[in-house]
Formats: C-alpha cells, structure tokens, sequence
C-alpha cells in the first residue's frame, strides 16, 4: 500500500510566538508522540498539508513522515483548523505500526433506502450516528462502514450488531449494542427531540432530504 508521506522538520524551540513565526513561514506546527517515545515537536510544510487534507487519505489515517531520510508511520489523530479561514494551525502525529490497533472514527454510509418497506410506506429514516467509533489496526482503517437498512420497517432499529463489519475491526463501545438508526412515521418525526443516550438524530425521507428531528 502505498501512503501519504510528508516532511518534517524538528523544532528544537517551542511557545506560542514561535508557533505563530512557523505559520508566518507556510509551516504548520505540530507534535509527533506515542510509540514509547518521547513527544517531538515537529514543523510540516502548509501547502503539503493541504494537499494531503485535500486526498481524503490524512485525517484519522495512517500516513509516513519523512524526516533526514528517514521514514515512519504515524497516524493523523487531530488537526486544528484556524475558525475564519480554515487553514490547519496544529497537528498532533501518533507513531504506530501496521498492525497497532488504534480507536478512529468511520463514516457510516446507509444504503437501500430506497427499497426499505418503512420508507416506501411514508416512514422517515432517522440516522442517530453518522460516524462509529471503532479499534482496528492502523494498516486497515476501512474508508466507511456500510450499514443496510433495506430491510427495515416503521418502527425497527439498527443496532451495530446488525452491521457488517470489516474484518479485523470492532466497536470502540462494547458495553452495549447502541443503535445507529430507526425508521420512524412522519407524524413521530416531526415531534421527536433526542434519541438514545441523548444523542442527536437527523430524519432523511425517501427523497434523502435531511431534517433535524
């Protein structure tokens, strides 16, 4: 497999006004831990950055940084975006290794709503999670979960045991079968406030158009 790999530089000086000066010269701070090492503040060129943000293959991803020859696999953990013009201002790198199991979060993408008797009777799909946090190995990082809904009527729910997921991979949350959508009647929909734990939920009809619930 081939990844993502970057420059970096070592800081050897660190503060608020020397991270403002790296910025100031198209660099994004950042800190590279983890591994049984000790934390290294590091510096990635901005235009770099941008180009692997803009992959969709470097946030919550494995990548390599290179550094005087040398290369090694880190996972993106955060980027900080600057509030007015999104521009990356912090990066935090996690050293691992192809088979590290780490905790990230995937997409889920629903599919075969349009063939879900609860949605061709009017029913509204009610997406509790967009995203589950999962532990898989870092080499393996699945680009989205696909959740089936094909099945499901008024009324019924799908948990994440009802999900398929890649080898290898598993819930990050293991002391409970947590749901991740329903169907629901219109009439319901259009009451309802909060969903399980307190979580937010977001009712797309047949036509896939979102309203908050």
């Amino acid at each position: 497999m081939t990844y993502i790999c970057l420059e970096v530089a070592v800081r050897e000086n660190t503060g608020t006004g020397l991270a403002r000066a790296a910025r100031r010269d198209g660099e994004v701070p950042g800190i590279l831990y983890g591994g049984g090492q000790n934390p290294v503040a590091i510096a990635l060129r901005r235009n770099e950055v941008l180009r692997a943000i803009n992959s969709g293959r470097f946030l919550a991803n494995m990548i390599e940084i290179s550094h005087e020859g040398k290369k090694q696999k880190v996972i993106t953990k955060e980027v900080q975006f600057h509030p007015v013009n999104d521009m990356p201002v912090h990066i935090d790198l996690y050293r691992v290794k192809e088979t590290t199991v780490i905790e990230v979060e995937i997409s889920v993408n629903f599919v075969g709503d349009d063939s879900a008797p609860g949605i061709k009777r009017g029913g509204i799909l009610n997406v509790v999670r967009y995203a589950v946090e999962v532990k898989c190995p870092a080499g393996s990082i699945p680009d989205t979960i696909e959740a089936d809904v094909s099945h499901m009527d008024i009324g019924d729910s799908l948990h994440i045991s009802d999900v398929t997921l890649p080898e290898g991979v598993t819930p990050a949350i293991s002391d409970r079968d947590f749901t991740i959508a329903t169907i629901v009647s219109s009439r319901v929909s259009r009451g309802a406030g909060t969903v399980e734990d307190g979580e937010e939920s977001t009712a797309v009809d047949g036509k896939g158009e979102g309203a908050e619930a």
